[in-house]
């Protein structure tokens, strides 16, 4: 059996490899730091708000407390949107499209500057969105593959074939 995905590494393939690592195998790190942002912001907040009580109104020190609440919370709405973002950054030059090709004995991804080949044994975590499936190698890589493009079989056919060769469960992320 084989199956092969056409897959582009646009924005949208990057934003949603980005979530994938961020609901998988980076969920207690992102956890963390989104607390850590939550206490900063609310006693940001708090001393913000504190000092418009005592008189001072837009002194330098109020304006960069709400500058840096607001940074803060624009990061954590469009943070996978931002990590994708860097990860189109740090491509390098002809990957930007990929044919990778699944069989029995293991997969390969084509790009215009080379083949790699892959054993199903390296793959660490497999996530499932509505229009990727996302390979997790480690905390920071990952390779998306998109589920329109898929040819030899079904995506209910490849769950199973995939499951089966990688022995690890499909972490639907929605």
């Amino acid at each position: 059996m084989e199956f092969t995905f056409e897959t582009s590494y646009n924005q949208k393939a990057l934003t949603t490899m980005a979530r994938a690592l961020r609901k998988t195998v980076r969920k207690k790190r992102s956890r963390r730091s989104h607390i850590l942002g939550w206490i900063v912001m609310i006693m940001g907040a708090f001393l913000a708000v504190n000092s418009l009580r005592s008189g001072v109104v837009f002194d330098a020190k109020n304006i960069v407390t709400w500058l840096a609440i607001l940074a803060i919370f624009i990061v954590f709405i469009w943070e996978d949107a931002l990590n994708g973002y860097i990860a189109s950054k740090r491509m390098l030059k002809g990957t930007e499209k990929a044919t990778s090709i699944f069989t029995e004995e293991g997969f390969a991804s084509i790009t215009e500057i080379g083949k790699t080949e892959w054993n199903y044994d390296k793959v660490m975590q497999i996530a499932e969105t509505k229009e990727y499936f996302v390979f997790i190698y480690s905390a920071n890589h990952a390779q998306v593959y998109d589920k329109s493009s898929i040819s030899g079989g079904t995506a209910e056919e490849y769950c199973r074939f995939i499951e089966e060769k990688t022995s690890k469960k499909i972490m639907k992320i929605y």
